[in-house]
């Protein structure tokens, strides 16, 4: 009797429910004028203002500011060094989330670890790692010197600079997904007599598919548009080793505006398809996590 007592009626249950979640109606509008009003204002508006003042001299100054040679130059160095990195840690990530989701070995936390370690240094910090790595005065710099091999203020310094800064994404898309799914299938596949390798192909890739396509998404995207890494390694030498966020930061610095924001342009595209690409990404990431978990 003391227990029904104390147990509430289902009636009063729900209207507490209710009256814990719901809102008036003045601070339901309130919570979305307020969240509009801070979208538009630090993201629409500075897009709106990338793209007026690109075209404020009208179309045809804008295709001359993006056929100038230093800024093509600058588009085809983003998109080599995007091209190396964006691969590297594709194979990077698939073998550390491989490794961590599916073995037990000493050191696993530690590896976690150094895979989080880029989201926690500075990209300028890590660049001047490698400046005191590679530089002429660093332990490995005379040897390079000597040998010919250029790594500083040079494409291969912009890459691993890049390398660095953007290896985490791949892998931390991966792992959580691979440990939701478990390693019932592997198993399943490899006593039926499938290799390593075909394990792989025709059972693990399938399964991540969609997980590993919205981290080469997020890497591609921080690897054209990074800049504190790549600026401190590159030497900012015109036409190149300017990148297009560093070729933005010489023309707006020369007064170059139209310029400046015709390359902004490219990036803010960048960030738009991005952006499209990642929801519809997100929508088949998730679903496959729940089939994961129903699984």
């Amino acid at each position: 009797m003391a227990h029904d007592a104390l147990a509430p009626a289902s009636g009063n249950t729900s209207e507490m429910v209710r009256s814990a979640t719901s809102e008036s109606r003045l601070a339901r509008y309130g919570l979305i004028a307020l969240s509009l009003a801070f979208v538009g204002l630090f993201l629409v508006m500075p897009l709106a203002i990338v793209f007026t003042e690109a075209l404020r001299n009208g179309p045809g100054r804008f295709y001359e500011a993006l056929a100038d040679p230093e800024t093509w130059a600058a588009i085809r160095l983003t998109l080599l060094v995007a091209a190396i990195a964006v691969p590297l840690n594709l194979v990077f990530g698939i073998a550390a989330a491989w490794a961590i989701a599916k073995f037990e070995f000493k050191g696993k936390a530690f590896l976690t670890t150094l895979i989080d370690l880029p989201f926690s240094v500075s990209p300028v910090i890590s660049g001047l790692v490698f400046v005191l790595l590679f530089g002429s005065h660093s332990l490995l710099g005379p040897w390079l010197s000597s040998h010919g091999i250029k790594v500083l203020f040079a494409v291969p310094g912009i890459v691993l600079a890049t390398v660095f800064v953007t290896f985490p994404f791949v892998a931390r898309e991966l792992i959580p997904l691979m440990q939701e799914q478990g390693t019932s299938d592997e198993e399943a596949a490899l006593s039926l007599g499938a290799s390593g390798w075909q394990t792989f192909w025709y059972v693990t890739l399938p399964n991540i598919k969609w997980g590993l396509l919205y981290g080469v998404l997020l890497c591609n995207a921080r690897a054209m548009g990074e800049f504190g890494a790549v600026s401190v390694v590159s030497g900012h030498i015109r036409g190149m080793t300017n990148t297009m966020p560093l070729q933005v930061e010489i023309l707006y610095n020369e007064y170059n505006f139209v310029g400046a924001f015709a390359v902004a342009t490219l990036l803010a595209l960048l960030a738009l398809v991005t952006l499209v690409i990642k929801s519809l990404l997100e929508f088949k990431f998730s679903a496959q996590i729940a089939a994961a978990r129903k699984h």
